[in-house]
């Protein structure tokens, strides 16, 4: 029984970046190790269910992969969740925002950018959970970790659009080069220490935005951004106090 995994570039970049930021912002702990298995798993398990909401074919085995990567994640989230309780609290939130993201696979209208918003929210909840592991607490930092992963995946389906889907409208072009030069701005008026996160995803949507590319040459450039954006983000919190962005 081969097991379905998701093939998506930058739906591994965006389950896996913002928990790292959050856990190396908040302190790297021994719960991290099954919190973040759990967390892939979920990952996982979102996958095929979406697939048995979009496909009558092969159904039962899509069904079937979803409960065994959600029953492991269960497993492993189950010394995170003994040891830190207040866990759940994201539990509500992740629930709402997967119910959104199901439906839009159900109207088979995964590419609307509601759809990609709500995924990007569901991931960087990822990333404040794994800093409130660290720091023992939901604080301020928490959100101050979850913001930047937000904006800089916001940038991400932006460019990505610009390049495939959305590639011959040019004000869709218009709007993704506008959305990162402003947010280039705001950053540099509000925390400089945050342009350098971002200042890959507004090279890229202004050299490739509108031009014809391989999805290979995509995806890697997918994966250079988001290790670079990584880096630069511990770096830049490390340097600065929690920013305003």
């Amino acid at each position: 029984m081969k097991p379905i995994l998701p093939r998506e570039h930058g739906g591994w970049a965006m389950v896996s970046v913002p928990f790292l930021l959050g856990m190396f912002v908040g302190g790297p702990k021994w719960l991290h190790l099954p919190l973040f298995f759990g967390w892939m798993l979920f990952y996982l398990a979102a996958y095929p269910f979406r697939l048995a909401l979009m496909r009558r074919k092969d159904r039962r085995n899509f069904v079937r992969w979803a409960l065994i990567y959600w029953a492991l994640g269960m497993v492993f989230l189950i010394p995170p969740l003994l040891w830190e309780p207040s866990l759940l609290w994201a539990g509500p939130v992740l629930a709402a925002l997967f119910c959104i993201n199901g439906w839009y696979a159900y109207r088979r209208n995964e590419r609307s950018f509601v759809n990609d918003l709500c995924a990007i929210l569901a991931f960087s909840v990822g990333g404040a959970a794994a800093h409130m592991v660290g720091a023992g607490s939901w604080d301020a930092m928490a959100l101050w970790v979850a913001v930047p992963c937000i904006l800089y995946f916001l940038g991400s389906v932006f460019f990505v659009k610009s390049v495939f889907r959305e590639r011959k409208n040019e004000r869709w072009l218009i709007a993704s080069k506008g959305y990162h030069l402003l947010l280039l701005i705001l950053t540099a008026l509000l925390e400089p220490w945050f342009v350098l996160p971002y200042a890959f995803s507004a090279f890229r949507a202004f050299l490739w935005g509108g031009k014809t590319i391989r999805p290979m040459k995509v995806g890697i450039i997918e994966i250079v951004g988001s290790l670079l954006f990584l880096v630069l983000s511990i770096i830049a919190f490390s340097a600065t106090r929690p920013p305003t962005i």
